[in-house]
């Protein structure tokens, strides 16, 4: 098969799963193009994107501003190396320290490349700052947590799937309970050199703490000299109604992380942010990327911070995000067990011993809804961030449609 325009759905599939890695199991959709939060597929039918790549899409798809400013930096100066200044990189940086109240920025491309950064910046510190013996810093992190994909963040991940069969692993993790103050507390030790957490657990299935827990997380932390990392690669850039989710509770981080929507649904573009202190453990050859901070990932990182500013997109999170939030607990059905979220980042939870998240999923799809499941038991809703009332509304009615005939099925 050489001519695309005459293949069919099955014959995309099927290249595919010849030629790639069996380590996704998508929907059987073949997207061909798209627009705002819109898609189409390959026999032309169009559907609302209501997983917007993990909020990497905030902006929606083929955003003219974001995509305006990639086309206008490839005019100029794509990527020289950082072995030289540029300047795109430091305004990016100074804009991204001003949004976020953080001191230095280190820039990165993926948010995996910027937890690995946070991890050699916290251990560093540890041992250049708080005296810890070499080779003895430990990381607290969370049971549930999802970091990436890299050998040592699996390493400390408490999903065994994602650990199955890619070890030995590094060490240097100590796990506790989501949530659990008590539990943090009894963990910290005298070799404890961070804390690194999501606000929100996102993989996991849209789990959200305590109220007041991470204003208690950051009391704990600075009074034990540890450092709190605060991973917001999903939850950051207006996702869940706040510039960044920690606003809700506390002024800001020791360190943080932010990737997906700073890119604009367009380029990998990630960053580790942190306190002066903390980043200048870093010196020159201490460590690099070829790309991270390129002209491009700068400009587009610089008009991602500036729609969010200018389409007030975590005030629309906030309005719209409650809407569908509300809209999803009105739904009455035998199939549903909570409904949680915050901003546009909502979780449905489906009774696993009436149906599966993944037959939803494929139900809505038919429906004209893209969305996926998590943890085969969560289906997970965070359409862009530029979506308007009335489409949520009709997003609304289709999941009504497909519970009801859902529950008809069973």
């Amino acid at each position: 098969m050489t001519n695309n325009a005459l293949a069919t759905t099955r014959e995309y599939i099927d290249r595919e799963n010849k030629y790639l890695a069996q380590n996704y199991s998508p929907l059987p959709v073949v997207l061909t193009r798209g627009s705002g939060i819109w898609l189409w597929d390959s026999d032309g039918n169009k559907y609302m994107d209501f997983l917007s790549a993990y909020s990497a899409v905030s902006a929606g798809h083929l955003n003219k501003r974001i995509k305006d400013a990639l086309l206008n930096q490839l005019e100029i100066l794509d990527v020289p190396s950082r072995a030289f200044y540029t300047d795109r990189l430091g305004e990016f940086a100074e804009m991204l320290c001003g949004l976020t109240g953080m001191e230095k920025m280190l820039p990165m491309n993926t948010g995996a490349e910027a937890v690995e950064t946070a991890i050699k910046a916290a251990r560093r510190w540890g041992y250049a700052t708080k005296r810890i013996p070499e080779n003895q810093a430990k990381i607290i992190v969370c049971d549930g947590n999802f970091h990436g994909r890299t050998t040592t963040i699996v390493g400390f991940s408490t999903d065994e799937e994602y650990r199955r069969g890619f070890g030995p692993f590094d060490g240097g993790f100590d796990s506790i309970p989501y949530g659990n103050i008590e539990a943090l507390k009894k963990a910290i030790t005298k070799e404890t050199c961070a804390f690194l957490v999501e606000p929100i657990q996102g993989e996991g299935g849209i789990i959200i703490p305590p109220s007041g827990w991470l204003k208690q997380v950051q009391t704990l932390c600075r009074r034990n000299n540890v450092l709190l990392i605060l991973d917001e690669i999903q939850t950051g850039m207006g996702r869940t109604g706040k510039n960044f989710a920690f606003q809700h509770e506390i002024d800001k981080p020791d360190g943080l992380l932010l990737g997906k929507a700073l890119g604009g649904g367009i380029y990998p573009v990630s960053a580790f942010m942190a306190r002066d202190d903390v980043m200048d453990v870093f010196d020159p050859g201490s460590h690099g990327s070829t790309f991270g901070g390129n002209p491009i990932a700068a400009a587009i990182g610089l008009e991602s911070i500036r729609m969010l500013k200018d389409e007030k997109l975590a005030e629309r999170s906030h309005e719209l995000g409650n809407h569908l939030k509300e809209q999803l607990m009105a739904i009455t059905s035998s199939l549903v067990t909570d409904v949680r979220g915050m901003g546009l980042m909502v979780g449905m939870d489906i009774d696993p011993g009436k149906t599966t998240a993944r037959n939803v999923c494929e139900r809505l799809q038919h429906k004209g809804i893209l969305c996926k499941e998590t943890h085969d038991t969560v289906v997970r809703f965070a359409p862009p961030l530029t979506i308007e009332k009335e489409y949520i509304d009709w997003a609304i009615q289709q999941m009504r449609v497909v519970l009801k005939e859902t529950e008809e099925s069973l």
